[in-house]
């Protein structure tokens, strides 16, 4: 029974086969192995990822709200306004506020205009409302858009 099991696979069978005593030596070649050549190609994010990685590098602290309003925004304030201020420079239509709403009450809307071409890049400006602690502090700038598609202020005023 084993030996039918040892046997069974080709590759065994032909190796036993040439170390057979009694009959003329054989000699059993091995074929080439080809493989397929690695191309090296620089690794080339698509859109979506591009778009992720924006959203986690584009930061409200950066100039985009009212420095004032930083100091009273707890962490989840600071994430939902992070999340609305590159949703509404990146898709946002002109006239359409992006709302968002933190902890404890407080809230906010990003309003942008239209996309302008500087320097060959996407700018756009924005206003920044927060209403925080019964206060509103209010951000209003120009942000573009990066080659990496960061959004960045280049321009703002309190």
């Amino acid at each position: 029974m084993n030996r039918i099991a040892l046997f069974a696979t080709p590759l065994l069978a032909l190796t036993l086969a040439a170390c057979s005593s009694t009959g003329p030596t054989q000699v059993v070649a091995t074929a080439p192995m080809v493989a397929t050549p690695v191309i090296a190609r620089p690794m080339v994010p698509t859109p979506a990822q591009t778009t992720q990685q924006a959203l986690l590098t584009t930061s409200v602290s950066n100039g985009f709200v009212d420095a004032a309003a930083l100091s009273v925004m707890t962490a989840k304030d600071s994430a939902e306004a992070n999340s609305a201020q590159f949703y509404a420079l990146q898709f946002g239509r002109p006239g359409a506020p992006r709302q968002w709403a933190g902890d404890k009450g407080t809230t906010g809307s990003v309003g942008v205009g239209p996309y302008v071409r500087v320097n060959n890049l996407d700018c756009r400006d924005f206003t920044h409302t927060v209403k925080a602690n019964g206060q509103d502090y209010v951000k209003k700038g120009t942000a573009c858009r990066e080659q990496n598609g960061n959004w960045a202020v280049v321009q703002g005023a309190a």
